[in-house]
């Protein structure tokens, strides 16, 4: 795994940065780091606190882990040339399962020369900061679903915009998710669909950026999902997934309170192991970030894990929860729930 600092372009170099931020803060004691002292460990956020620490150490699509500065200005010209007018979409069917089709807006023969069918149900998964359509997760999910059900798994590839910096990357989520829902109309004004057949799932910033769409959209869709939206800057931001994204909106927490968000955003928030590092088998933050992805993979196959209700947030970062029963995750279209959801899991598939 590599590390760098960030901005990723220019500037000094990995070590040269690091070895100027070691020597200009040494040895700061973890209340400090809390704040704005750079943490020299890297791979550990345990100094983070949420709304407070100006750095965080962050993976990338391909697991390299950048040192982000919560503060650094957007960069404007960046965003005036890649918006979510640069976003692609790839069709993948049980006709193609392993080959993508590149569906285009404004194109219609792209649509109707494509295998997309209006009568299927449609699941749109979208990838996070740093990511692209490639990263290694994506093809399980679009395996587990295509296996699940005859359906158009359409995967958003923003990694146009998701390259920039961290903070600017999360400025352009509200539009990204504009253009995936402008996108979807078009499909379904050329081809046929039906909000109510959509099912939108969204890692990290593309939760966000799933849970814009949705409310973009001219009729709400009928589920959103979010795997471990994130947490950084998104706090108390109204451009954050929420309630109003989706007739039924589920969020699977595994980094709360560090890469991931912690508090309840959806209908149904549900805190594996506690929602919080160190997930099952994981050393650290990125993996436990990373681990709603797999986790609702296998909910996709198996329908296997059930949260039980917990009467507050405490309760479900405890993992000590009694109440009734709701399966996580799942590909359910008619699913429905609320409340706040904790369970235990395995370290490793399924789970």
């Amino acid at each position: 795994m590599e590390t760098s600092v960030h901005p990723r372009e220019g500037g000094h170099s990995q070590q040269q940065s690091l070895y100027y931020y070691w020597i200009q803060f040494p040895r700061a004691p973890s209340r400090v780091c809390s704040g704005n002292v750079i943490p020299p460990v890297p791979k550990d956020n345990s100094h983070y606190i949420e709304g407070v620490s100006r750095y965080i150490w962050m993976p990338d699509g391909d697991d390299n882990l950048h040192l982000v500065d919560l503060e650094e200005p957007v960069d404007e010209n960046f965003l005036a040339s890649r918006n979510g007018n640069r976003n692609q979409y790839w069709l993948f069917t049980r006709q193609n399962r392993n080959n993508r089709q590149v569906l285009v807006n404004g194109n219609a023969n792209s649509v109707r020369n494509s295998f997309y069918r209006g009568n299927r149900p449609t699941k749109v998964i979208a990838h996070g900061w740093g990511g692209s359509g490639n990263v290694n997760w994506i093809p399980q999910m679009v395996s587990a679903f295509l296996d699940r059900s005859n359906v158009n798994v359409i995967v958003l590839d923003w990694s146009s915009t998701a390259s920039g910096s961290y903070t600017t990357s999360v400025r352009a989520v509200p539009d990204v998710g504009r253009h995936l829902a402008n996108f979807l109309r078009f499909v379904f004004n050329t081809a046929g669909g039906n909000w109510n057949n959509v099912h939108l799932v969204g890692h990290s910033l593309g939760a966000h950026a799933v849970g814009n769409a949705g409310r973009a959209a001219p009729s709400r869709p009928v589920r959103v999902t979010g795997l471990d939206p994130a947490g950084p800057l998104w706090r108390g931001n109204s451009n954050a997934l929420n309630r109003n994204s989706a007739t039924y909106v589920e969020s699977i927490h595994t980094d709360g309170g560090s890469l991931g968000i912690m508090d309840p955003i959806s209908h149904a928030d549900f805190y594996p192991n506690g929602g919080r590092n160190r997930q099952p088998g994981c050393s650290d933050s990125s993996c436990s970030h990373e681990r709603a992805q797999p986790l609702f993979s296998s909910t996709v196959r198996n329908n296997h894990l059930n949260g039980r209700r917990c009467s507050n947030l405490d309760q479900a970062s405890k993992n000590q929860c009694t109440g009734s029963t709701l399966k996580m995750g799942n590909s359910n279209l008619n699913k429905r729930g609320s409340g706040l959801y904790a369970l235990s899991t395995g370290a490793s598939w399924p789970y």
